[in-house]
């Protein structure tokens, strides 16, 4: 297989790149970082109207119709650049569940909102411990946690009793609190449903088979910001390498830097080749995208946690100190580790397909 991207692919990247150095330099992130505001309302705004929002969205919900590979490029700058902006939550999760599973009065109410940015969605998958989400008469009483986006998301999508249901989230009886993680500029919190109305999202008893499908798409996608943000952690390590001086010397003359830099180059370029393969799949709906979706997400969650700690290593002391940017993509790439799922879970998943299919 030898998969690129069209020039008009490449050329929305190119596009998306230049939007982003614009409205999301980095001082924008850290201001979401040290400041209140959950995320940058004016870059979401921006990202709406670029139609970057709704690049896989059809033309007759709001979007453009575009489809996966768009948004593949698009999700890549998006990591890239760490933008503070829930586009993850809203895109890959929420409208994803509505395209795959929601009636036509769903989505004809929810996704031109999401495309347009005038809603945020979010994906309610994991249950608190101390009270798990039961589903009974159309309402749902317990606790989801932690929930990314779920402070500032208008509706969820939320996993219960085996099944799906929509949940509009400005409603008596939800309440909600922020969570600390290590990366502020993705917002999480914890959502207590108390008798909350909820309209069921597909058919009865299928939430486990689609939220399967629907983890796999955004599992590409995810490993595609991943990958953005692991080359930009590389090229932030090779600069500092060929300016920093010691002894008289660039410290990108010394073995050990040159080591690390190899590795980190190494590691980025096996995940974004196995990024496109899921990318191919994607696009394709190809039956080998279960395997291609779990091999993308591990290798660029190794690529990016690997290209994070060893950007801080080649920044030497001062790379551990909070003027220095390093820190900003070593808590995104923990995070994005923990996003859909750890490491380990999709390591285990890839085993199991790979022997589901050599069998």
């Amino acid at each position: 297989m030898n998969f690129d991207f069209s020039p008009e692919q490449a050329q929305l990247q190119n596009e998306a790149r230049r939007f982003l150095e614009d409205r999301c330099p980095i001082a924008a992130v850290r201001a979401v970082l040290e400041g209140e505001a959950p995320f940058d309302r004016g870059l979401w705004t921006g990202l709406a109207d670029m139609g970057f929002l709704g690049a896989a969205i059809p033309e007759e919900f709001g979007g453009l119709g575009l489809g996966y590979l768009e948004l593949c490029v698009i999700a890549e700058e998006l990591g890239r650049a760490l933008a503070p902006a829930p586009v993850s939550s809203s895109i890959y999760l929420a409208a994803e569940f509505l395209l795959t599973a929601g009636d036509a009065a769903q989505k004809a109410r929810w996704l031109p909102r999401l495309a347009s940015g005038a809603a945020i969605g979010t994906f309610a998958w994991t249950d608190g411990k101390d009270a798990a989400v039961q589903a009974a008469g159309g309402r749902l009483t317990g606790a989801k946690l932690p929930v990314p986006d779920g402070a500032v998301a208008d509706v969820a999508v939320v996993a219960a009793a085996g099944s799906l249901f929509l949940v509009e989230l400005a409603q008596p009886g939800l309440t909600r609190a922020t969570v600390q993680t290590l990366d502020p500029t993705r917002n999480h919190a914890r959502l207590d449903f108390a008798g909350v109305e909820a309209e069921p999202l597909g058919a009865p008893g299928a939430g486990a088979a689609l939220t399967r499908q629907v983890l796999d798409k955004a599992a590409v996608l995810i490993a595609f910001e991943q990958v953005g943000g692991a080359h930009r952690a590389l090229e932030m390590g090779r600069d500092q390498a060929l300016e920093r001086m010691a002894f008289g010397r660039q410290i990108g003359s010394f073995q050990a830097i040159k080591h690390m830099l190899a590795d980190m180059y190494v590691e980025a370029t096996l995940a974004r080749s196995n990024a496109y393969y899921g990318a191919w799949a994607l696009s394709a709906g190809a039956a080998e995208l279960p395997r291609a979706a779990a091999a993308a997400r591990v290798s660029a969650t190794r690529a990016y946690q690997l290209c994070a700690r060893n950007n801080i290593q080649v920044h030497g002391g001062m790379g551990f100190t909070w003027a220095v940017d390093c820190h900003l993509h070593y808590r995104r790439s923990n995070l994005l580790a923990t996003t859909l799922g750890g490491l380990a879970h999709w390591e285990d998943l890839l085993v199991e397909r790979l022997r589901a299919e050599a069998a």
